[in-house]
């Protein structure tokens, strides 16, 4: 298997009336997935999910869906872990009338907290999520922690995969502009991408970390707060780049899902994603004896 490749939500350049024209657009520009998103709420209708599901399936596009932005596994109230749970459980509803592989969920803030008393209300919280989608029928669904560009957010890698350790079910969104950003530009270049999936394998064992969702873009960072905005492959003032990321999962032969959320122009810089992976691989073919192959 290879990496797979598409735009979170509809481009700026995107032609469609409707989301229900997305997968056959994204077809014919040779990308493979399309993240639904709900970042704002689950206001799909069942109708329509169900519809988008059967045009993904009928073009060959695999489907993920972002959860609501308002998720906060880290909040200890109560009242508000049932409302997380809730968002959770809508946005795992329309995930399965699409089809869709994968949710993808925010982890929280810290709430004037240590960064371990908050991961330590994550994990229970999450523990408690999980009991409640396989509770409602959701359990083939995979929910994917994402890391998490603001400083003070909970969600750095380490955070996440800690996360993730609490069922093998879950697979990490590792978001590499929000990493650059939370770290003020120093997770960029090829030993820091190395070090970002040497830790996820150690952490997860191979063959989970294989298969890791990812959300990719260049992103603005301020000095004290982290992410500011996204930007477009365009933009060059800051990263970071994906031609050290394309080569390492290309020299690993993992299999990843790569969602790109550039400003606008998130179908044409996944596409230019996917062209600089496959040029990566076809550098490694050529170097292998024998024409002997290593993905």
């Amino acid at each position: 298997m290879s990496a797979r490749f598409g735009p979170a939500g509809n481009a700026a350049d995107f032609p469609g009336k409707s989301s229900l024209e997305a997968p056959a657009w994204i077809r014919g520009l040779s990308l493979d997935v399309y993240e639904y998103q709900c970042g704002k709420g689950v206001n799909v209708s069942e109708k329509t999910a169900r519809e988008l599901g059967r045009r993904a399936r009928a073009a060959g596009i695999g489907l993920s869906l972002h959860a609501p932005y308002f998720i906060n596994l880290a909040n200890p109230d109560p009242e508000r872990l049932a409302k997380t749970t809730g968002y959770i459980l809508a946005a795992c509803q329309a995930a399965d009338w699409m089809g869709a592989e994968r949710v993808v969920i925010h982890s929280g803030s810290l709430m004037k907290r240590t960064r371990q008393a908050a991961l330590d209300t994550a994990q229970e919280s999450l523990h408690r999520v999980l009991g409640a989608c396989d509770a409602a029928g959701y359990g083939a669904i995979t929910l994917c922690p994402e890391t998490m560009g603001k400083i003070n957010q909970l969600g750095d890698l380490d955070e996440v995969l800690a996360l993730c350790s609490i069922d093998e079910r879950l697979i990490p969104c590792v978001d590499f502009g929000h990493l650059y950003a939370r770290t003020l530009g120093k997770l960029d270049g090829e030993a820091a991408m190395e070090g970002i999936l040497d830790k996820m394998a150690r952490a997860l064992g191979d063959a989970r970390a294989a298969r890791f969702h990812s959300h990719f873009s260049k992103i603005e960072f301020s000095p004290h707060g982290g992410e500011v905005r996204h930007l477009t492959f365009r933009q060059h003032d800051y990263g970071p780049a994906f031609e050290p990321l394309a080569n390492a999962v290309a020299r690993r032969g993992w299999s990843p899902t790569f969602i790109c959320e550039s400003a606008g122009t998130q179908a044409q810089d996944a596409l230019a994603m996917k062209q600089t992976y496959e040029a990566a691989r076809a550098v490694l073919l050529e170097q292998q004896p024998h024409g002997d192959v290593l993905f």
